[in-house]
C-alpha cells in the first residue's frame, strides 16, 4: 500500500455541516430573546384588556386594577406557554416571537373603540410535525383560556367585592381570547385545529362561545 493511501484524510478547516431541522428536545426553558418578546407582548395585551373595561375603568379600584392586569397577563402567558409545552412535548423547537404587524394591531386595539384584536406574536415551532401534532399544539392555548375562564366564571357567584367584579372581567377576557383564536381562518389556532380534527375544533369553539355568551347574559350591565 502506498504512503498516499495510508495517509489519513485531512478535512479542510472551512468544512461544516448544515441542518434545517432543530434537534429533538423536550427540555423546557426560555431564551433571553423569548422572555423579552413575552414581556413586551404581555404589556400590550394588558393594555387591550384594560381598554375593554370601557366606562367601568373609571370606577375600578386600584386593588382591582392590579388584579386585572395580573390576570390579563396570566391569560396571555398561559396561552402561549401551553403552546410551547405541547410543542416541546413532541420534540419540536418552540419559542415565542413578537411580530411587527401583530404588535401594531394589538397596540391599535388599545386605543380603538371599534375593534379589539390580541395577536402581538406567536409561538414559532420548527421540526418534523404531523397534522395531529400541529393541531394538538394549536388547541392547547385556547383550551387553557377556556379552563381559566370556567374557573373565574365560578368565582363570579361569590358575592364578595372585589372578587366577583374581577372574576367577571377575567372570564370575559379569557373567553374573548379563546373565541378569537379558534376562528378557523388564516394563521389562527382555529384553522390548525379544524384541519386536524373538526370534532375537537367544534367542541372547543362551542365551549368558548357558551362561556362568552353566558358571562354577557348574566353580567352585561357590568360589562357594558
Amino acid at each position: 500500500m502506498s504512503e498516499k493511501a495510508r495517509a489519513p484524510r485531512e478535512e479542510a478547516p472551512f468544512e461544516y455541516k448544515v441542518t434545517y431541522t432543530p434537534p429533538r428536545s423536550t427540555k423546557f426553558g426560555f431564551s433571553t430573546t423569548e422572555m423579552r418578546h413575552l414581556a413586551i407582548s404581555a404589556l400590550l395585551v394588558s393594555g387591550v384588556g384594560l381598554s375593554m373595561l370601557g366606562a367601568s375603568l373609571v370606577s375600578t379600584e386600584p386593588v382591582s386594577m392590579v388584579a386585572l392586569v395580573l390576570l390579563f397577563t396570566s391569560a396571555f402567558l398561559l396561552h402561549e406557554i401551553a403552546h410551547k409545552i405541547v410543542a416541546q412535548r413532541y420534540g419540536l423547537w418552540a419559542e415565542f416571537r413578537l411580530t411587527l404587524l401583530g404588535a401594531l394591531i394589538t397596540l391599535l386595539s388599545i386605543v380603538s373603540p371599534f375593534f379589539k384584536i390580541i395577536s402581538p406574536g406567536a409561538v414559532m415551532i420548527a421540526g418534523a410535525a404531523s397534522k395531529e401534532t400541529v393541531g394538538k399544539t394549536a388547541v392547547a392555548g385556547p383550551l387553557t383560556n377556556i379552563t381559566f375562564g370556567v374557573g373565574s366564571f365560578a368565582l363570579t357567584f361569590i358575592r364578595i367585592w372585589p372578587i366577583s367584579e374581577v372574576a367577571v372581567f377575567t372570564t370575559t377576557f379569557n373567553a374573548f381570547i379563546a373565541v378569537l383564536n379558534l376562528i378557523p381562518i388564516g394563521i389562527l389556532d382555529g384553522w390548525k385545529v379544524f384541519e386536524w380534527n373538526k370534532i375537537v375544533w367544534a367542541a372547543a369553539f362551542s365551549a368558548s362561545v357558551v362561556l362568552i355568551v353566558g358571562i354577557f347574559a348574566l353580567y352585561s350591565p357590568l360589562l357594558l
